[in-house]
């Protein structure tokens, strides 16, 4: 696992054991947990950035690991599978997937906020074919980043969905050449961080959480969200840039 702040307020986590098809051991999951707290903590960073290494993105838990000596649950008390897949979060998180989602690797996929893909990859959740269901978000998650039909295909055959496929259908926004996956991340991740920081995150939480609403309370949500956006210093700045025609300094506060 690497950690790193390359550039421009973004975080990128590297899931980094490409031998065992990056797949997810319960100390891997309790490391990802700690750099989401570190990202979730630090100021400077606004964004972060999921990816693998080798061929594949990621192919679930390590059911061999799993079985033996050392096993338990490749996931944390707080964030679920990975650290990542059910964790509370106030920051954007874009998935650059390099190859094959599957399992809980999918599962990562679709709790990022954002999906950059190569044209290999693909996602899938194969757990019914070895007698298991998609506990960890695929099963409540997919239906609502796909249409439900496709949602279905994928649950009931175990069958992988092509990276072109997902794009066609929403899941993936971005298809990148296989040397410019991290480059087209980071250029997602720029466009968002040119954007006033507490804004972006209230507008992802007021998204995610309007979802569930009716519309009097989401339109409710929305209206408190924007009541306390007034009272932040970089409410002020937007219009003062505006006028003054340059780009604005957002200071997060």
């Amino acid at each position: 696992m690497t950690f790193a702040v390359p550039h421009n307020r973004t975080a990128v986590i590297t899931i980094d054991r490409p031998a065992a098809r990056n797949a997810i051991t319960p100390e891997m999951a309790s490391r990802i947990e700690e750099y989401w707290d570190r990202i979730e903590a630090d100021d400077s960073v606004w964004v972060g950035i999921i990816t693998g290494t080798g061929p594949v993105f990621c192919a679930g838990a390590d059911l061999k690991r799993m079985a033996g000596e050392g096993g338990g649950p490749a996931g944390t008390e707080r964030g679920g599978f990975a650290g990542i897949a059910d964790r509370v979060r106030t920051k954007p998180l874009i998935a650059a997937v390099n190859g094959p989602a599957v399992a809980g690797g999918c599962e990562i996929v679709l709790a990022a906020d954002l999906v950059v893909a190569v044209p290999r990859a693909s996602f899938g959740l194969p757990e019914v074919k070895r007698s298991l269901v998609a506990a960890a978000g695929g099963l409540y998650h997919t239906p609502r980043a796909l249409p439900r039909n496709l949602a279905m295909e994928m649950a009931l055959t175990g069958d992988p969905v092509s990276a072109e496929r997902a794009f066609t259908h929403g899941l993936v926004n971005v298809l990148a050449e296989e040397d410019r996956l991290l480059d087209e991340a980071l250029s997602l991740s720029d466009r968002i961080c040119a954007n006033a920081p507490l804004a972006v995150r209230e507008s992802r939480r007021v998204l995610l959480e309007g979802m569930a609403l009716d519309e009097h309370a989401a339109r409710s949500l929305a209206a408190e969200s924007m009541s306390w956006i007034r009272t932040t210093e970089d409410f002020a700045e937007g219009p003062r840039a505006f006028v003054e025609k340059r780009a604005p300094q957002w200071s997060g506060r």
